[in-house]
């Protein structure tokens, strides 16, 4: 069920006309995806971690490498998988440690994804706000089966989510006022706290239902909504 934090029935759905989302995590379910190629991998090289500290361990590496200078995302986790390779004292070739990435093109919608996509593009116009590279997402596109009407990757930023450049270039391009736009997203850290510091309206896609957080850095900040998936959104937003 969704929960309004704050005065009931205080979000008014009328005054957004942009619904933007964070991709991986909150479409695409990304803890499956990286499992799918992490699992299997390490268990060659003798390492039988369990899938909890997989992600945990995900979860620490990857804002790390994200906070450094600028690199594509196909590089940030070549380092991450680096990292993995050090925690373990297992070696990894070029072509293993950039596995992470190819693999991406292969991660599927959760099952609500694309039917409340399909319904949200209905009433809102519809945005990607991503820490990706241009082309891992376009691979990742034709999956969610519904044309976005803008689409801001890090590589377009030059920056990772929290940054707040990443939002401010998704401003810019939907040339509206940031009343307009709700930001969605399954990562407090990333996504929600940024937002909220920027005076954005927010939904938590709190895809994990009181789960530890796994692959997504903890973070300790209120969004303005809480749903358990894109279809519950489409449900609260839409009113059916």
């Amino acid at each position: 069920m969704a929960f309004l934090f704050g005065k009931e029935n205080d979000m008014n759905w009328n005054q957004f006309e942009w619904i933007s989302f964070d991709c991986y995590g909150t479409l695409i379910d990304w803890e499956t995806g990286i499992l799918g190629y992490l699992r299997p991998l390490m268990r060659a090289k003798g390492c039988d971690a369990e899938d909890s500290r997989l992600l945990t361990l995900y979860s620490e590496f990857e804002p790390r490498e994200q906070a450094r200078s600028y690199r594509t995302y196909r590089e940030v986790l070549a380092a991450v998988m680096r990292a993995f390779a050090a925690e373990f004292s297992v070696e990894l070739t070029t072509a293993e440690a950039g596995g992470l990435a190819e693999s991406i093109s292969a991660w599927k919608p959760f099952p609500d994804t694309v039917q409340g996509l399909q319904k949200l593009k209905s009433r809102y116009r519809l945005a990607i706000l991503s820490n990706i590279d241009d082309d891992l997402f376009a691979l990742t596109a034709k999956h969610l089966e519904v044309p976005f009407d803008r689409v801001v990757t890090a590589q377009q930023a030059g920056s990772y989510k929290p940054s707040h450049r990443n939002f401010e270039l998704l401003l810019e391009r939907i040339a509206v006022p940031r009343d307009d736009l709700l930001h969605a997203a399954e990562s407090l850290y990333h996504d929600v706290a940024p937002a909220r510091e920027l005076g954005i309206a927010n939904v938590w896609v709190n895809r994990r239902q009181n789960k530890p957080a796994a692959a997504t850095r903890v973070a300790t900040v209120r969004p303005d909504l809480e749903v358990a998936s894109i279809g519950e959104l489409a449900q609260v937003a839409l009113g059916a």
